[in-house]
C-alpha cells in the first residue's frame, strides 16, 4: 500500500517511514507526488489541523493520504505551545532558540515542568473513508537542550531522564507520541485490508 504524507518536515518523514514501511506500507512525500501545496492550518485542534492537511492533499493527488498534526503542551504555560508549537516565537526563530526561550518561560513560571507531545493524525482513505488517531508521550522540559537525534522540541522534551534528542530511533518510536499514534493508524489499516 501507498500513503502520501502530507508534509515537507524531513523529520515526520524519517518518523512516519521507519514505522510505517516495515508494515508493507510505502511512504511518499506530497514533493514525490507531485504536490505543493501548504494548507492554511486554522484549526483550534490537532485533528482539525491534520483533517485540513489530509483532505487537502488527498483531493489534490487523488491518493491515499496521511497527515499529522502534533505539538509539545506544557502544564506551566497553560498548554501552551499547543497547536502553535511550530509557530511559536515566530515561525522563522531557529528551534535551538525557541527551546532555550521555553525552558526561561517554565524557569520563570515556578511551577511544575510537566509536559506532553500529543499527535493527531487523520489518514484519508477516501472522502467517505476517514480515519484518525492520537498519541499521547507524557514528560517533562528539561533544565537545559541534550542530544543531537530528532527534531524541534525533542532536545527539551525528557522521558525516564532522557531527551528525546537522545534515544534512537527504535526506542523513541517505542514511547513517542507519533509511535503511538501510528500504531494505532496501522492497527485500523490492518483491520481494513482483513475485512476486505
Amino acid at each position: 500500500m501507498k500513503l502520501v504524507l502530507a508534509t515537507n518536515n524531513q523529520g515526520k518523514v524519517r518518523e512516519f517511514a521507519r514505522i510505517l514501511e516495515p508494515l508493507g506500507i510505502e511512504v511518499m512525500t506530497q514533493k514525490e507526488a507531485g504536490v505543493h501545496l501548504s494548507p492554511e492550518e486554522n484549526g483550534k485542534t490537532f485533528a482539525e489541523n491534520a483533517r485540513i492537511k489530509a483532505l487537502a492533499v488527498y483531493r489534490a493527488t487523488g491518493l491515499p493520504t496521511v497527515a499529522d498534526d502534533s505539538g509539545l503542551c506544557v502544564d506551566a504555560l497553560d498548554g501552551e505551545p499547543g497547536v502553535y508549537s511550530a509557530r511559536y516565537y515566530g515561525e522563522e526563530t531557529p528551534y535551538e532558540e525557541k527551546n532555550r526561550r521555553l525552558i526561561e518561560a517554565v524557569n520563570a513560571s515556578g511551577k511544575a515542568r510537566t509536559a506532553r507531545f500529543v499527535a493527531h493524525i487523520t489518514c484519508v482513505l477516501s472522502e467517505e473513508q476517514i480515519l484518525d488517531c492520537e498519541g499521547v508521550c507524557e514528560g517533562q522540559i528539561g533544565h537545559a537542550p541534550a542530544g543531537d537525534g530528532g527534531f524541534g522540541y525533542d532536545p527539551i522534551f525528557y522521558v525516564g531522564g532522557k531527551s528525546f534528542a537522545q534515544l534512537d530511533g527504535q526506542e523513541k518510536d517505542a514511547i513517542s507520541h507519533r509511535g503511538k499514534a501510528l500504531q494505532k493508524l496501522y492497527e485500523q489499516l490492518d483491520a481494513l485490508t482483513k475485512n476486505q
